[in-house]
């Protein structure tokens, strides 16, 4: 399998990404902003994090016009898996691939720490493979991740299953205590209407590799490829 690693100018996340999907069988390679290919039906598309534009306006707001997004909303919108990561999951929403913004966190403060993800739904490419009881350990980087849509949004993504990971505690609890950033009801993922895109705030590629603390990441990536059909 391949994955389009996308690069905007603030960019900085592409290489881990291609260093995380290389540890699961998975061929990465960039695609600069300003190309707009016609992505191969099979290709995953990653969207990975750092500050796009240098975050000016609000993040990802100025990355949404780049020419290499309607190719992302082309990929899309015929079936094709996207992932957004940190950044990337601003884009989406900025670009309304995804419902709701992310907004400053709580705390005015950037957050760079160690955070565990709960899986919201096994219905996606992403969370198939997925211990829907086991929190995976994850970290953060951000200062815009407080996700926040209203209260219609929210309901309508519960209701159909499309949280795909919640901040919870090491023994999986969803806790005021565990949410990093005050997303609304402790939101770290979701998924669109298709459960083919997919933003999340923490860091998968920062959870790949023992020396890095963990490869708990390791596990999204491996559940597209069982969803897929190829086995690392």
């Amino acid at each position: 399998m391949r994955a389009a690693v996308v690069v905007f100018p603030g960019t900085w996340s592409d290489g881990d990404c291609i260093y995380a999907l290389s540890r699961v069988g998975i061929e990465g390679y960039r695609v600069w902003h300003r190309e707009a290919p016609d992505f191969a039906a099979d290709e995953l598309v990653v969207l990975p994090g750092g500050f796009s534009y240098g975050d000016y306006l609000r993040c990802g707001a100025i990355a949404r016009f780049s020419p290499v997004m309607e190719s992302v909303r082309a990929h899309a919108a015929r079936g094709g898996l996207v992932i957004g990561i940190c950044n990337g999951f601003q884009i989406l929403c900025e670009a309304g691939l995804l419902p709701g913004v992310l907004m400053r966190n709580a705390s005015l403060q950037f957050r760079c720490q160690s955070t565990y993800l709960l899986p919201g739904s096994a219905d996606s490419p992403f969370t198939s493979s997925l211990d829907l009881d086991r929190a995976l350990a994850v970290p953060i980087s951000h200062g815009e991740g407080n996700y926040f849509a209203d209260a219609a949004t929210l309901d309508l993504l519960e209701a159909t299953g499309r949280v795909a990971f919640r901040y919870c505690d090491a023994d999986g609890a969803v806790t005021d205590e565990a949410n990093p950033n005050g997303a609304q009801r402790n939101i770290a993922g979701i998924l669109n209407e298709g459960r083919n895109v997919l933003g999340m705030m923490p860091h998968p590629e920062r959870a790949c590799d023992p020396l890095l603390g963990g490869e708990d990441g390791n596990a999204i990536w491996r559940s597209v490829l069982d969803a897929v059909g190829v086995r690392a």
